[in-house]
């Protein structure tokens, strides 16, 4: 859909911030769909405002993109909108759990907790980027997703250590869910190949993450799950079926109006 930067490095910038900003629209758009349905009306808004903040860490990380790529692009220039409304699934570099179904009320806690709990560290070591950009966009979301963290684990505890029905969702939820958390820590290519400090290597925060989640899962009276098998490819647009669902409901005003504006 868009000229990538001919500048290899500027390549890995786009990659980088794309990353970043579909994992959140993509698991931000997936939360959307519990407003009006959640369990009670303080949870609803709740969640609701997580969507928000995510959308809105998107689209910080779109506008940076499409500026990088058009400093590089002479033709038409492309906006943020472009960027989430007219990519073709394999396009988006999303982590796979951000596009999974909902499922109840403890899967999608679950998939909150495990994805904001890897945001958490990713942002507190990105705030030191020297990319400033970067570092900036970082910081606002750090103040954010502790909030994310926070509301979670209290939820995963409070299921958990619940009654017998909840520990038993909150536990199915875990199993279900702990083969897609692996990809989080699978280094790609614009993870790596940084020689000035800008990125994040999330092999390098995946040991704080599992501390964080032994404590959450061990308050919750749950066990951690045992490591099996773990999905992959998101990072390099390998995508499950739910991502073209997601994007056909997504896309669909942007596609059949161009250029619509509101």
């Amino acid at each position: 859909m868009h000229s990538e930067p001919t500048n290899t490095y500027k390549n890995y910038l786009v990659g980088y911030a794309l990353h970043l900003a579909d994992s959140s629209l993509i698991m931000g758009h997936r939360l959307s769909e519990w407003t009006g349905h959640g369990p009670m009306l303080e949870q609803d808004i709740a969640i609701t405002n997580i969507a928000l903040d995510l959308i809105g860490q998107a689209r910080n990380f779109y506008q940076y993109s499409a500026e990088i790529i058009n400093s590089e692009n002479s033709q038409k220039k492309i906006t943020e909108d472009d960027l989430a409304y007219l990519r073709d699934s394999f396009e988006y570099k999303n982590l796979l759990i951000a596009e999974l179904p909902n499922g109840d009320w403890a899967r999608t806690i679950g998939k909150i907790f495990f994805f904001s709990t890897m945001q958490f560290y990713v942002y507190q070591k990105l705030i030191q980027s020297s990319d400033q950009q970067f570092s900036a966009i970082a910081e606002k979301s750090f103040k954010e997703v502790t909030y994310h963290v926070k509301w979670s684990s209290d939820w995963v505890i409070r299921l958990g250590d619940g009654t017998e029905e909840s520990r038993n969702r909150m536990e199915t939820a875990t199993n279900c869910l702990w083969p897609y958390t692996g990809e989080m820590f699978i280094p790609s290519e614009f993870e790596l190949n940084d020689k000035n400090k800008i990125t994040v290597n999330p092999a390098g925060i995946k040991d704080d993450w599992l501390a964080k989640v032994k404590s959450v899962l061990a308050e919750a009276s749950l066990c951690l799950p045992v490591d099996a098998w773990m999905h992959s490819g998101g990072k390099n647009g390998n995508h499950t079926e739910h991502l073209g669902y997601i994007l056909a409901e997504m896309q669909f005003m942007q596609r059949t109006y161009p250029g619509l504006e509101w």
